[in-house]
């Protein structure tokens, strides 16, 4: 519209100047050479502008002829181009597709079109990445570190293949210097692991602290990595440092109160002043969120000199905070054996070990020290036994496929910073022959009919005073041992047992493999990896 509007201003403004100029006439006289030529001022005036027009026409077109090779050059370059980023297209997508082939030609053709544009050496990187030529990935990064434009990418991709290979140093080298030019989430974490992995705990801190201002994590990853950390230099300094300790450790405690291992730490730590109260209620604050056999173990140690009846009460006071949680339940059963209080013990675990529950393999064992402290009766410590090898595995500490007996604040296979969850393994699911059959092959696995029974709750189905106790080491985790060393021939009287059992039915009952539990003996091993 408004295009529209100033054409017709102008077209208004000739008008009107052509009518000054014809209400006005006047005569054009040019003496020259012996000529004289005379004309009115409004041809004069059409002359000079058609003068000048065709000098413009003639002045293009001289113009044109003379820039004629540049233009050509200009095309071909033009066409270059056009064929160069037609070919950087068909790489990156071959190189997505994983089509190796169409992605190395791809990439030599826009090389050899686009030598100069960074997006090439990117191609060329990637194809090479895809082929397994390591040696040509790393000469396209290093060719991209002399560029600014690409220096980043080239550091990255370095660094990823020094990882590759194994060369952590040159690995943090590489992404240092990438972070001293920009923090990027990348260089930060790797830097971050870097320390962590070396047990630079200060260092790892500082990053943490570079990382949140460079808006590269979150403010609650960066609480979470700040309360790992500590949590890490206060186990570090519990033997030389216990008051600096104990206070990165609480300074943990506010940042994440479900971080177990900082607040078992405190616990021992202020067991150790003889804070008892103050211990206890840290415990106790964690167990809401997190109920954790590491935080059993620190409240009922609280007092290392206690008996086991006063270790008992603790165990009551403790499981009445969170009467739903399992580890309570065991926790309690537990101090309930080692005081001798069957009844309380079977009470206990009997919702865990009630039909239709799963119970993990601890429970089992659990049970079989139960049945063995107050009964003796073999037969059944040789089923709770059986069971317990094709129980589910109890929760662990799990980190990149590796089950450990204790938290640590990094991966032992990736150094990635708080890598440890408490969680349950997984499951092995074993198939039959026949796949087509498998719905009517498995059923699910049944408790063994012969087992005994728990009691239940308020039951007094055996007088424990008529019962003489039988004769243990120091307490009843001396049973364990015992019972432990029989393990060896449970497995096949379990076999014969379920094969009898099976023998009236029209289909057979899988069972999984047994799976071996988290205590084999005396002496644990401390890692062991998922099967």
């Amino acid at each position: 519209m408004i295009r529209i509007l100033v054409f017709f201003a102008v077209l208004a403004a000739i008008a009107f100047g052509l009518d000054w100029l014809a209400d006005r006439p006047g005569d054009i006289v040019l003496t020259w050479q012996g000529y004289r030529i005379e004309t009115s001022l409004l041809v004069g005036l059409g002359v000079v502008l058609l003068t000048a027009i065709a000098i413009a026409i003639l002045w293009t077109i001289l113009r044109f002829i003379f820039r004629i090779p540049s233009l050509m050059a200009l095309a071909r370059k033009a066409r270059r181009r056009n064929k160069g980023y037609a070919a950087l297209s068909r790489g990156i997508l071959a190189a997505g597709a994983g089509d190796v082939r169409q992605a190395r030609k791809s990439a030599n053709e826009a090389n050899r079109h686009l030598p100069e544009e960074p997006l090439s050496l990117l191609l060329r990187a990637q194809a090479a990445q895809l082929s397994q030529d390591r040696a040509a990935a790393e000469a396209a990064f290093n060719e991209m570190m002399t560029r600014p434009e690409t220096r980043l990418l080239g550091l990255r991709g370095l660094h990823i293949e020094a990882r590759r290979r194994g060369d952590h140093e040159a690995a943090h080298h590489y992404a240092s210097q990438a972070h001293r030019i920009a923090p990027l989430p990348w260089a930060g974490t790797a830097v971050l692991e870097h320390h962590a992995t070396s047990a630079n705990w200060e260092d790892a801190l500082a990053t943490v602290e570079t990382n949140l201002k460079a808006h590269a994590i979150d403010a609650q990853t960066a609480e979470r990595q700040r309360a790992v950390l500590e949590t890490a230099i206060a186990l570090e300094r519990q033997a030389t440092d216990p008051v600096g300790a104990l206070a990165l450790a609480r300074r943990a405690i506010k940042r994440r109160p479900d971080l177990v291992p900082a607040v078992a730490l405190a616990s021992r730590l202020l067991a150790r002043r003889g804070e008892i109260r103050k211990a206890s209620a840290i415990v106790e604050r964690a167990w809401q969120y997190m109920p954790h056999p590491d935080l059993a173990a620190a409240y009922l140690d609280v007092r290392p000199g206690d008996s086991s009846v006063d270790r008992l009460d603790r165990a009551r006071r403790l499981f009445r905070l969170k009467q739903d949680s399992a580890e309570g339940r065991i926790a309690l059963a537990r101090a309930a054996l080692n005081a001798r209080d069957f009844k309380t013990a079977r009470e206990a675990m009997a919702p865990l070990v009630a039909p239709g529950e799963r119970p993990t393999s601890r429970m089992c064992r659990l049970m079989a020290e139960i049945e063995e402290a107050q009964h003796g009766d073999s037969g059944a410590v040789r089923e709770w036994l059986a069971r317990a090898s094709r129980a589910p595995s109890d929760a662990a500490w799990i980190a990149d496929g590796i089950i450990s007996s204790q938290w640590a604040p990094i991966s032992p296979v990736s150094g990635k910073l708080d890598a440890f969850e408490w969680r349950q393994p997984d499951e092995r699911l074993d198939y039959i022959e026949a796949m087509p059959e498998m719905p009517e092959a498995i059923e699910t696995e049944q408790a063994p009919p012969a087992l005994t029974a728990p009691e239940p709750l308020g039951a007094n189905s055996h007088d424990e005073d008529a019962i003489p106790p039988r004769e243990t080491k120091g307490d009843a985790s001396s049973s364990e041992e015992s019972l432990l060393g029989e393990a060896a021939n449970t497995a096949t009287e379990a076999a014969a047992s379920g094969r009898s059992r099976l023998s009236s039915g029209s289909r057979p009952v899988m069972f999984p493999q047994p799976v071996p539990p988290d205590d084999p003996g005396t002496e644990p091993e401390k890692v062991r990896r998922v099967v």
